[in-house]
């Protein structure tokens, strides 16, 4: 029993040490990796959908002008440790070079509620290297907008420890959590896998999408992520491409 039990909402443990960025030098055309925003973007059942409207419209009015609102945890986007942690960074506290560098595109190919674990993972190339982005690419994305989206894989939280244990920057999927899909939680969920990445100051992004051209090959990646003020998570427009 301890004296004192963190409080939900404690318990960052700080950014994962990384080496310096290196520069990159990327090659070819710059691939988007994101879905558009829009009200048909994939989301959590417990979200609401997103609204887009026009509150000014040519010709009515001298000029357009779109309104939104919506979750900031649907679609492409990123998650900040704010997410889980009262006591970590929120978006705008994120450093610029969590958000960009090198990393390695996996395919990793599983069943409808399949578990990606350890061994998954270290059998994947190319090899990882310390400050690496993570986008797995299991072809989940395909799958949206069919209802067996839903029926994504999951990460074990072994597999989240041995990627802080890596000392990877960010880990992105394509599919919309990394832990159990909404509809296999029992009422004592706990986001572990969430914990494990956030809580040591690994990002996670998810709905990736479009990033198959790049499986089994290394690739310079930007996630343009809005800077939220206080924001637990952030919608992102994510590009990549090869090195």
């Amino acid at each position: 029993m301890c004296d004192r039990c963190p409080e939900r909402g404690e318990g960052w443990r700080g950014w994962v040490e990384l080496p310096p960025t290196p520069l990159c030098q990327g090659t070819g055309q710059w691939l988007d990796l994101s879905h558009p925003m829009s009200a048909a973007m994939p989301r959590v059942p417990a979200f609401p959908e997103p609204r887009f409207s026009l509150v000014r419209s040519l010709p009515a009015d001298p000029f357009n002008a779109t309104e939104m609102q919506m979750v900031v945890h649907i679609g492409t986007h990123v998650d900040a440790p704010r997410h889980f942690f009262l006591d970590g960074p929120a978006f705008d506290e994120i450093p610029l070079d969590r958000l960009g560098g090198p990393g390695v595109v996996w395919r990793i190919d599983t069943p409808p509620q399949g578990l990606i674990d350890v061994a998954d993972l270290a059998a994947a190339r190319p090899v990882l290297q310390p400050g690496d982005i993570v986008a797995l690419d299991t072809g989940w994305a395909a799958r949206f907008p069919d209802p067996s989206y839903e029926d994504h894989p999951t990460l074990s939280v072994a597999a989240a420890e041995w990627l802080v244990a890596q000392r990877i920057k960010l880990l992105a999927v394509d599919f919309g959590t990394p832990d159990l899909p909404f509809n296999r939680r029992g009422a004592d969920f706990a986001w572990p896998v969430h914990h494990a990445l956030l809580g040591n100051g690994v990002l996670i992004c998810e709905h990736l999408t479009g990033h198959p051209p790049l499986a089994g090959k290394r690739a310079e990646f930007l996630f343009g992520a809005l800077n939220i003020k206080g924001g637990d998570g952030a919608p992102a427009r994510v590009m990549a491409r090869p090195i």
